[in-house]
């Protein structure tokens, strides 16, 4: 019988040390995640803690350690893909270095939002402050920011006092680029997110730096903000162009879904894909290889991103000058990209 059913007073970790045969400073190490215990200690501290139903007291440690284990996540429009599988990704590394995360979604990237949420982060004694977004206003909140706690930017400039860490935007959007051009495509049109999203001009510069590198024309690029719909509406306008006589033979659509708008417009402008316009996305959308065509595209590693934030947050928390790499990104070809049609002009 457990010792809290036998005793009728909550269990402690006394209980949990004399069910697992080890000492009571032993089950501290492991409820706190110190790493100086032997692996089957460790196991059996874990298996005693399962079997009585211990749930450590958190406020007490908290008193004692001075740490509650916590980190707060700020981060912005998570109903997108990037930044929700970043948080997904994020919050499972956190978990298995024995930490929860408390996160506070802001409707808007602005200023005020962002030092608030963090005020009350800090007011909850979190341990350490992790803020995803990529957009200006958010950015430079947290390069006027002074928190009394370690606070680690993801996917957006940390500035001169908080550390960052991010996917290699740029590096992408040359992938894209160049294996555009190694297909045989005189230049690469561009459809971009919003202006004020640093991912957004990130991929901007790489494709504008690809083609330069190689002498290509350089397209005014069309504006998008991440939607199909906008993705939609740079389809039309292509298709106009392509009607009025430009060559439009291979498109880069900032991320996935605005990709997707594109391939509907241009189906029902009569374009093939890849047959008169390859097209190449942003992400890797788990929908990516179901489009029609199956959409080549950029993979963002955003299990890897979580972990290096939380490498990160650990390694300020431990006085450690971490300073990660980039996140590297991997190019995925599909069926979306061929080589350009002849000179002739295409159906439209």
């Amino acid at each position: 019988m457990p010792p809290e059913a036998a005793t009728s007073r909550p269990l402690v970790m006394a209980d949990v040390a004399a069910h697992a045969g080890v000492s009571h400073q032993t089950v501290s190490r492991v409820v706190n995640g110190h790493h100086s215990v032997a692996p089957q200690t460790r196991e059996r501290v874990q298996r005693a803690i399962t079997e009585l139903g211990y749930r450590p007291n958190v406020a007490a440690r908290a008193l004692v350690t001075g740490s509650t284990r916590t980190i707060g996540l700020v981060t912005v429009k998570i109903n997108q893909y990037g930044p929700a599988q970043t948080m997904l990704g994020l919050e499972s590394a956190a978990r298995a270095a024995g930490y929860s995360v408390s996160v506070s979604i802001l409707d808007d990237a602005t200023a005020v939002a962002m030092r608030e949420a963090v005020d009350r982060f800090v007011s909850q004694s979190v341990d350490a402050v992790v803020a995803l977004t990529t957009y200006d206003d958010a950015a430079e909140a947290l390069r006027m920011l002074e928190a009394p706690v370690p606070l680690v930017a993801v996917q957006v400039g940390g500035g001169e006092n908080h550390l960052a860490v991010g996917v290699d935007q740029e590096t992408g959007a040359r992938l894209l680029t160049r294996h555009l051009l190694d297909l045989g495509h005189a230049t690469v049109h561009h459809v971009a997110g919003p202006a004020d999203s640093q991912e957004a001009r990130g991929r901007i510069d790489g494709w504008r730096s690809e083609l330069a590198a190689v002498g290509a024309p350089v397209p005014e690029p069309l504006q998008g903000d991440w939607t199909p719909s906008s993705g939609h509406a740079a389809g039309r306008c292509l298709a106009a162009r392509m009607r009025a006589g430009e060559r439009v033979t291979a498109v880069f659509a900032a991320n996935d879904q605005m990709a997707l708008g594109l391939l509907a417009a241009l189906h029902e402008e009569g374009l093939s894909v890849p047959g008169d316009v390859s097209l190449v996305g942003f992400d890797d959308l788990p929908e990516a290889p179901y489009f029609t065509p199956p959409l080549t595209t950029v993979r963002q590693d955003f299990a890897e991103l979580g972990r290096r934030g939380v490498q990160l947050v650990l390694a300020r928390l431990s006085g450690v000058d971490l300073r990660p790499e980039p996140v590297p990104p991997s190019l995925i070809v599909r069926a979306s990209t061929g080589p350009p049609p002849a000179a002739s002009a295409p159906r439209v």
